[in-house]
């Protein structure tokens, strides 16, 4: 987990404001954590939408599997193995992305191939969602997704930001 508190509700709702019940049907979560973006998720969706959602700790899946949805797959594994996963439920293109991925503990080369295989998944015109802590690591989404809306989330604790990336084309 990137932080000792969980996500506040102000948080969980930015980032599920963007999920368009009526066309995001292929709705994909990295780093669950303990399921509190989660649930706010399955809230938004509409009842015919799959939830894939990739969690890398198996304490936090112990925790995670408690949620009781049929509209969920919840995967014990890294989001850099997300294609693979995907494929197997016949998965090639998603509609949302919404990541919650501490990206600044990772190595750069790890965070570039997630946002890599991310963007080469999502369909022209899905959304890819991330919360960060800090507001300078735009340029990263901005170099990869081609556009970045930054979104501040004071009443959380800590404070946060919501990028929202959506792809253009290939």
């Amino acid at each position: 987990m990137g932080t000792v508190i969980r996500s506040g509700e102000s948080m969980c709702r930015k980032m599920t404001h963007f999920i368009n019940p009526a066309n995001d049907l292929i709705i994909v979560e990295l780093g669950a954590g303990d399921g509190v973006i989660t649930k706010f998720i399955l809230n938004r969706m509409s009842k015919d939408a799959q939830l894939f959602v990739f969690e890398i700790n198996t304490e936090l899946c112990d925790v995670i599997v408690k949620i009781k949805d049929n509209r969920m797959i919840l995967i014990n594994d890294s989001a850099e193995n997300m294609m693979f996963h995907l494929t197997k439920y016949g998965i090639s293109e998603v509609d949302t992305i919404i990541s919650a991925i501490p990206f600044l503990v990772l190595p750069d080369d790890l965070t570039k191939k997630i946002l890599d295989i991310s963007k080469s998944l999502l369909k022209t015109g899905g959304t890819y969602i991330q919360m960060h802590y800090v507001k300078n690591v735009k340029k990263m989404y901005k170099n990869i997704f081609g556009n970045v809306h930054t979104y501040f989330v004071p009443v959380n604790i800590p404070p946060g930001y919501v990028f929202r990336c959506i792809k253009v084309s290939e």
